[in-house]
């Protein structure tokens, strides 16, 4: 082995933001997606340029079963990650299925993924609670799914949901605190209007109540890790 492959720098990682809390992820020719949902008009073809595919939650808005299982029917090589309750959801291609919790670490596309929490965050006394996970990617980049659960991990870059009927500005503040990351990018932020999304990045960014520095990225738009 050559000093040069040791010393050698880690591929860059491309992160393309999709509509609401979908973000794929590229390096090396490789690529996966996480939680391309309804809310995206194009989530088949998303959907088509990835490896693999992991859920944080069975929301709908997370989750565009058609897509999925007819990508799943057509490529029996792409593979699922989601909590176990999503599996009936994909039974018909159960071998492409892989149920993941809190503790696991997954090789997926070539980066590694550690799995944190357990729990979606609470909506209302009225409305169950279902299963959630948050997804760190090659131990820099986390998505938290709809939950503001802090990873027992350093986190470089954090993926933060900016609105929800779960969600309230002062708890995303004081989320991005207890992370404390290097940088933030909003996600989740459908149900803003264009002044919500100034006013939340106003209030997260570096010049609000968290002092880290905060990109909102349009849909389709990519970023360099």
């Amino acid at each position: 082995m050559k000093v040069s492959d040791v010393m050698r720098e880690p591929s860059p990682v491309k992160l393309t933001k999709h509509e609401h809390a979908c973000v794929a992820f590229e390096k090396e020719g490789a690529s996966f997606v996480i939680d391309p949902g309804s809310f995206s008009p194009n989530a088949a073809r998303i959907i088509s340029g990835a490896d693999a595919i992991l859920l944080t939650h069975e929301h709908f808005d997370h989750v565009n079963a058609a897509a999925i299982n007819a990508a799943l029917a057509e490529r029996p090589d792409l593979r699922v990650y989601a909590p176990a309750a999503l599996g009936d959801m994909f039974a018909a291609h159960a071998g492409q299925f892989t149920a993941v919790a809190a503790g696991d670490e997954l090789a997926v596309a070539g980066f590694t993924v550690t799995v944190h929490g357990t729990t979606h965050a609470l909506i209302h006394a009225d409305i169950p609670l279902v299963a959630n996970v948050g997804y760190l990617i090659d131990g820099t980049v986390y998505h938290p799914g709809d939950a503001y659960f802090v990873p027992d991990a350093s986190v470089g870059t954090l993926l933060l949901p900016t609105s929800g009927p779960w969600l309230k500005i002062g708890e995303a503040a004081d989320y991005v605190r207890l992370v404390r990351p290097d940088h933030v990018v909003q996600i989740h932020e459908m149900l803003l209007s264009e002044i919500g999304l100034n006013i939340a990045s106003m209030l997260l960014g570096e010049k609000g109540l968290t002092g880290i520095p905060l990109t909102a990225v349009p849909a389709g738009e990519s970023l360099t890790l």
